[in-house]
Parts: structure tokens; C-alpha cells; sequence
């Protein structure tokens, strides 16, 4: 919409829904090759049963449907998964959320599970203002006087623990532009006990006490039975007018420098020489960085573990299908496509499950392509199996569903 020229009121700003929908109704053909363009069609024919585009001609008919279908009793949260079949859903949540909606969500009635999962963010954002704020904020929540690095570990096991119980399963970090070395739990507790005192640090001792936290936690998730998820490489400060606009996220991010191969061998080693490494998932925002994590994922297995590290699915500016095509391509060529997760979204839309069907047809097109220039065996039970692995029974095994 921005590179259409829609004014920013009418995209993140104080204008009304209605005149929001219309302009997205007039940027939608405009659209044409972008996946938006096939996003949108999928959405509106699978849940609401329109064959015909959005378009400004078409805005008012869209909309009366859509409103009219939304009012029905299917048309719920839980019924609109329920539509296309989900059978689990990841939440995103801080460490300090409250997750007692999770538990009442699990003695709701119904097909969908609904399970938290860790954004990790806050607890190593040291180089940030408020975090000696959110340490404080840690404190009050777990009844832990956090005035040392061993309290500050203890504060965060005991939240931990509160996901585990709620059922977590995985733990995110965006790691967008990070070094990593090796640093003993003394020096991460000399820098803790400064940065808690707010003491200025040096862009290097920031770096070696992020460091030492992302080494305590991956020996947590690993205890846990957790898998670690990696987002590599976003670029999250671009135009600072749209960030004045919009906030923080505020949908202007782009792909930053390729991953810090050196760094992200250096942590896993770690964690792998002290016996904790946990099963991780590598979602590199650029796409040069496909080949080399690809690869990078077979240095790090364990015995009857089945993609232990694993290069994830392309992942938001590749989650369309040439970024997919690519991936796909790094993962067949590099490793066991055989034993890939398949897709994942993270668009934060009920409907955006309809992406889970674009990301099949991509696959299995890609697939015909392989066995018509005779790559691939042209055997539709062993295709087949390929195909189901790929699109759930990979993700239900790797995620212990």
C-alpha cells in the first residue's frame, strides 16, 4: 500500500476501518505477482466462497459477505481453524505474559490445541534502556530478589517452568546483527551485577553478556525438552519517519547482512560440547544464507534424531514462491528434504492458514517439475509420502504433538 502511494493514515493510521478496507481493495490489483495478490484470493474463496477478485468495483459486495459470514457460528476463532483443519496452534508470548487464557483454552471443548511458545527477546535485550526495568519486573513476578546474575537465572527457570507447564514447546529469539563467544558464567555474572547497576558497557561487554544468557538458555530449552528456533538477520531499522508513524514494528523492516556463520558455530558448539544442545530450527532472512545453514545443519546431529538442526522454512520476505523454490532447493541439495518441517506463518492472521495451501502447491509443483526433467522417481506412493512428511507429519513428530 505504501509503494502504491496509500497515504500511512490510511494503512497504520487514525482513519476508519471501512476507508482502510477500500484502499486495500484498490491496491489488490495492483498486486498482480506479488503473493498478496494470491493470499487474498485464497482467503476470500476458501472461508468466504468468493470466486471474484477485491477490487475498488468489487469492495462493497466483499464486504457485505464477508461481514455477513463472520456473524455465523463457524466463524469463530476456533471455527475458522477449524475450517482448514488445524489441530495445533503455536502462540508467540514474553517470558512475562499471563498464560492463564492457555488454560482455559485447554478445558474449552473442541478440536484445536492451543500451546504457548517462547519469544525470548526481552531476556537478552541488555543493550536496551528498559531492560534493567523488565529484571525488576522479573523480580515482582516470580517473588525472587534478583539482585545477581545466579537470582536473575533462578527468576527466569521459574518462568520457564510456567511455559513448560502450559505445554511449551519452542523458544524464538531474532537475532538480527549479534556476534557470540565464549564466556564463562563469572564474567557474565561481573557483567550481569554492572548492567543491573546500570553501569555503561561497551558494545563488546554487551555482546559478551547476551553471550553468556543465550548459552544459559539454550542449556534450559535443552533440559526441557524444547526446541530453539533462530530468526537470522532482519534489518529492523529502516525509514525512522515510518518508525515515528507506525512504531516499532510497524511492517517497514527489510533483509539486513547475511548470518554470522562463526558466531552461530560457536554457540551451537558450545552447547553441544557441554551435552545441551537442543533441536534447532534456523530461519535465515537472506536468502544467501540458504546453502550455508543448509549445510551448517549437518555438523551438529545426534544419534537417532532425525534433523536435529535444521534450516527452517523461508521465513517473511521468502515465504512466497520463489524464496520457497530456493529453500527447497538449498534443503534437497544440502540435506534430507525427507525430513523437513514444512510450513510455518507468522503473518499473526486466522486467515492466514490458507498460506499453509499455498506453501503445498508451491511444494508439489515443484515436485512434478523435479520428476519431469527425471530427478525424482516418478512413484506417486513414494511422492506421496514425501508430501504428507512435508506438510504435517515432519512438524507433529519434531514438535512431539
Amino acid at each position: 500500500m505504501r509503494i502504491a502511494g496509500v497515504p500511512e493514515r490510511a494503512i497504520t493510521g487514525d482513519a476508519p476501518v471501512r476507508e482502510k478496507f477500500n484502499c486495500w481493495a484498490a491496491t489488490v490489483p495492483r498486486t498482480v505477482g506479488n503473493p498478496l495478490h494470491h493470499w487474498t484470493a485464497l482467503e476470500l474463496k476458501r472461508f468466504f466462497a468468493l470466486d471474484e477478485p477485491l477490487t475498488a468495483a468489487t469492495a462493497q459486495r466483499t464486504w457485505d459477505v464477508c461481514n455477513a459470514r463472520l456473524a455465523e457460528s463457524g466463524f469463530s476463532a476456533r471455527g475458522l481453524l477449524a475450517q482448514r483443519g488445524v489441530e495445533w496452534v503455536c502462540t508467540s508470548d514474553r517470558l512475562l505474559d499471563d498464560l492463564s487464557s492457555h488454560a482455559a483454552i485447554a478445558r474449552a471443548p473442541g478440536a484445536v490445541r492451543v500451546l504457548p511458545s517462547l519469544r525470548s527477546d526481552d531476556i537478552v535485550a541488555v543493550e536496551l534502556p528498559e531492560f534493567v526495568g523488565w529484571v525488576r519486573q522479573l523480580g515482582a513476578a516470580t517473588g525472587i530478589a534478583v539482585t545477581d546474575y545466579a537470582a536473575f537465572q533462578e527468576a527466569v527457570g521459574q518462568r520457564l517452568d510456567v511455559f513448560e507447564a502450559a505445554g511449551c514447546r519452542l523458544a524464538d529469539h531474532a537475532l538480527d546483527d549479534w556476534s557470540y563467544e565464549t564466556v564463562t558464567d563469572s564474567d557474565a555474572s561481573m557483567l550481569f551485577t554492572r548492567r543491573l547497576q546500570e553501569e555503561a558497557l561497551s558494545t563488546v561487554e554487551h555482546m559478551r553478556l547476551c553471550a553468556g544468557i543465550l548459552r544459559f538458555l539454550g542449556v534450559s530449552y535443552a533440559r526441557r525438552g524444547w526446541i530453539m528456533q533462530l530468526h537470522l538477520g532482519a534489518q529492523r531499522r529502516t525509514s525512522s519517519r515510518l518508525r515515528r508513524l507506525a512504531g516499532p514494528a510497524g511492517g517497514y523492516a527489510g533483509i539486513g547482512r547475511g548470518c554470522d556463520v562463526p558466531s552461530l558455530v560457536a554457540w551451537l558448539d558450545d552447547l553441544e560440547d557441554a551435552g545441551a544442545l537442543p533441536r534447532t530450527i534456523l530461519y535465515p532472512l537472506s536468502p544467501t544464507d540458504f546453502a550455508p545453514l543448509a549445510v551448517l545443519a549437518g555438523s551438529f546431529v545426534e544419534d537417532g534424531v532425525a534433523g536435529k538442526v535444521q534450516l527452517g522454512p523461508a521465513w517473511w520476505f521468502n515465504d512466497q514462491a520463489g524464496g520457497m523454490r530456493a529453500q527447497l532447493e538449498a534443503i534437497s541439495n544440502y540435506g534430507l528434504l525427507s525430513v523437513f518441517i514444512g510450513m510455518t506463518t507468522d503473518s499473526r492472521s486466522l486467515l492466514s492458514m490458507t498460506r499453509h495451501e499455498y506453501f503445498r502447491r508451491v511444494f508439489c509443483d515443484w515436485l512434478g517439475e523435479q520428476v519431469k526433467a527425471g530427478t525424482m522417481p516418478s512413484d506417486l506412493n513414494e511422492l506421496g509420502a514425501l508430501v504428507r512428511a512435508v506438510s504435517a507429519e515432519n512438524a507433529r513428530r519434531y514438535l512431539r504433538l
